[in-house]
């Protein structure tokens, strides 16, 4: 892409560690680091480059693109309800929080589409990032459109349920495979069941996409959270786990009660909380101990 830089949002909305986590931190598989602060990934099947210069986000997208900049910003959380939420959030009175905002000022949920965001976390158990990324990738290539050098967009639902047990295993998902046939069968004869998601409230949505093969609470939870614009969604992974478990001292609790937990303490933006948690968690894991008490 050779176009014109155009700044996308205000000035000073996002800082540099924000967007970087924001993009490559785990909740999305669409975007690589090209420079410390420059990125490129494809939204809605389209192209885009985004770079961080002086306080200011900026972007550009090839010639063919269908994406607008009201997408983009709606994509990245880039209007003041990012800020409304933020500040309810209790992080006045929680440490903890407090701490894991202060190191990711400007974090982001990403309002990524449902239907891809299915299909990686599927992808997602028992994988780290670089392997998710990886596994989608060779998805990519194979069933979807390029739009770009090596670049391919996410193929649609349509097109997986072409995949085989057999020709799936072959591109590493492993047991994954028939999560992710089965998944595409289901979707093939229920044509609007993702649609109808976003239209019902949270505990109902994740009840029914854990109907999916595969789709248990943790998945169901990223699903929502990061693809259903469901925002008190609170997916308790290894790292939440931990952070829960060491700062908050749920070391006995079961899964069911953290999560109750998070919905009345956190509020309705339970998952935005769990973003910054999760994001400190991993970045600090090695030293976590140290770094929570001497702040």
């Amino acid at each position: 892409m050779t176009g014109k830089w155009i700044p996308l949002g205000p000035k000073n909305a996002i800082c540099l560690t924000g967007i970087n986590e924001s993009l490559v931190g785990g909740q999305s598989f669409s975007w690589t680091s090209q420079s410390e602060n420059q990125w490129i990934g494809v939204v809605n099947g389209s192209l885009v480059q985004l770079r961080w210069v002086s306080g200011q986000l900026e972007w550009r997208t090839s010639a063919n693109s269908r994406i607008s900049e009201k997408e983009m910003l709606h994509y990245l959380w880039l209007d003041e309800t990012y800020l409304e939420a933020v500040d309810s959030l209790p992080w006045r009175s929680d440490g903890i929080l407090s701490r894991a905002i202060k190191e990711f000022p400007g974090l982001r949920i990403l309002r990524q589409p449902l239907d891809e965001t299915l299909l990686v976390f599927l992808l997602s158990s028992a994988k780290s990032i670089p392997q998710i990324k990886q596994l989608k990738e060779k998805i990519y290539h194979l069933l979807g459109e390029e739009v770009g050098e090596g670049i391919h967009a996410f193929p649609g639902w349509n097109r997986l349920k072409k995949l085989t047990q057999l020709e799936a295993r072959k591109l590493g998902t492993g047991y994954r495979a028939k999560f992710l046939v089965g998944t595409a069968e289901f979707l093939g004869e229920n044509p609007n069941f993702l649609d109808e998601l976003r239209y019902i409230p949270y505990q109902e949505a994740k009840l029914r996409l854990m109907n999916l093969p595969g789709v248990g609470p943790k998945v169901a939870d990223c699903v929502l959270l990061f693809g259903g614009e469901k925002p008190e969604a609170f997916p308790i992974d290894t790292w939440i786990l931990q952070s829960l478990e060491k700062q908050y001292g749920m070391k006995a609790w079961k899964i069911s009660q953290m999560e109750e937990f998070a919905r009345i303490h956190f509020g309705k933006y339970a998952g935005l909380a769990q973003q910054f948690l999760f994001s400190y968690q991993r970045h600090f894991s090695k030293t976590e101990d140290a770094e929570w008490t001497k702040k």
